[in-house]
């Protein structure tokens, strides 16, 4: 995906989105329910979001609003060709270094597990059920609470949808808190179905249709 408004993260932006995203999911449905202890989640979720940053920087595109950040969009363009070998490569790192850090943090292996059977809320395999790859898939939308009800969502959003009807592509996205689902069929999405595994959490996948 490609835009002329927003802002194309870089990284040495990378440290200020890692806080953004703390700031943002630190109280989020599936973080509480992966990492139940708040003490353990502030100490892990920054590792766990530098790890996520580092690999979705090569593999992805990240937005923001502006410069200052207030917001991050991470993409995943289906349709554009990629070298498989870096891809798996990067995502292997990614989830080597993320092991590590639970392990470290949290030697009696709980929150290890829980993340091992979180694993389909992790991962976006729902997707696989479209058999679409002229699709975009949005990873991350986050605004930072202290600048929401600004717009900030629906330029993000905007932009994605806009230039997915440009090119003819589905989206695709997943939420785990049910009070978002009504903002996304805003713009357009409907409910594609619900992962609910080993956790009393639901994931909402949402589709957008070819325009």
């Amino acid at each position: 995906m490609e835009s002329q408004t927003l802002y194309r993260v870089k990284k040495e932006d990378l440290p200020k989105l890692e806080k953004l995203l703390v700031k943002c999911f630190a109280h989020d449905p599936l973080y509480c329910k992966l990492i139940p202890e708040k003490e353990t989640r502030e100490r892990l979720l920054p590792e766990l979001f530098k790890c996520d940053l580092t690999e979705f920087i090569e593999t992805c595109e990240i937005y923001s609003d502006s410069e200052e950040m207030n917001s991050l969009l991470v993409v995943s363009d289906e349709s554009e060709p990629y070298n498989p070998l870096t891809f798996y490569l990067t995502e292997a790192w990614a989830s080597l270094k993320t092991d590590e850090y639970l392990i470290k943090e949290d030697p009696s292996l709980k929150t290890l597990w829980n993340f091992m059977r979180g694993r389909d809320y992790l991962n976006s395999r729902w997707t696989d059920q479209l058999h679409q790859e002229e699709r975009l898939h949005v990873i991350y939308l986050a605004v930072d609470p202290d600048m929401q009800h600004h717009g900030l969502a629906a330029i993000l959003m905007e932009e994605v949808i806009h230039y997915a009807q440009e090119h003819h592509l589905m989206v695709s996205l997943e939420t785990h808190n049910p009070d978002n689902v009504p903002m996304y069929e805003h713009f357009g999405f409907k409910l594609f179905g619900i992962v609910q595994k080993h956790f009393d959490l639901k994931q909402y996948c949402l589709i957008r249709e070819i325009q």
